[in-house]
């Protein structure tokens, strides 16, 4: 299970936790986010879901003072190459992983807004209507943009391949 192996897992989670998750979702993301910009149709082209810079909402939690005398992850950005010629279903796939990861951190910001205090969890916190209405309409567009067999198979192999990624930074 994916939850289980993630630094926010423990019962006892702390600051450095935090960091330390902080550290390897940016690691993650940052690449995917630089890789996903370049395309414009898909769940790119999709108006209901306007982009949402999630690392500069890493950065942000990162830089917050609470923060202070937490050591930091090191560990560079990863290296695996995103296909450029990727197809709008895949694209989809790679999407479905990153907008549902959002849910959990509503689950995780519900768990530790207290605990972790003052720190405001910007990046679990996705916003002050939550991530629910944006995952409805998420699913409403995929439905609509990933129908036939071979899109559906492409679209498992961008969600396979974005949870082996994040998998991989454990």
């Amino acid at each position: 299970m994916l939850d289980a192996g993630m630094p926010l897992a423990q019962p006892d989670a702390g600051l450095q936790h935090y960091s330390d998750h902080l550290h390897m979702l940016r690691r993650w993301l940052s690449p995917l986010e630089t890789w996903l910009a370049r395309y414009s149709d898909g769940p790119q082209g999709e108006p209901g879901l306007p982009a949402v810079a999630r690392v500069a909402l890493i950065d942000a939690d990162l830089a917050d003072p609470a923060l202070g005398g937490v050591r930091a992850d090191t560990r560079a950005e990863d290296d695996a190459v995103w296909p450029m010629g990727a197809s709008a279903a895949y694209r989809w796939g790679v999407t479905y992983v990153i907008e549902g990861s959002q849910l959990g951190g509503a689950v995780l910001y519900q768990r530790l807004a207290g605990p972790l205090a003052p720190h405001p969890l910007r990046y679990l916190r996705s916003g002050a209507e939550g991530p629910g209405a944006r995952w409805r309409n998420f699913m409403l567009a995929l439905r609509e943009g990933v129908k036939s067999e071979g899109e559906i198979a492409d679209a498992c192999r961008g969600a396979c391949d974005a949870f082996d990624r994040i998998l991989a930074m454990r």
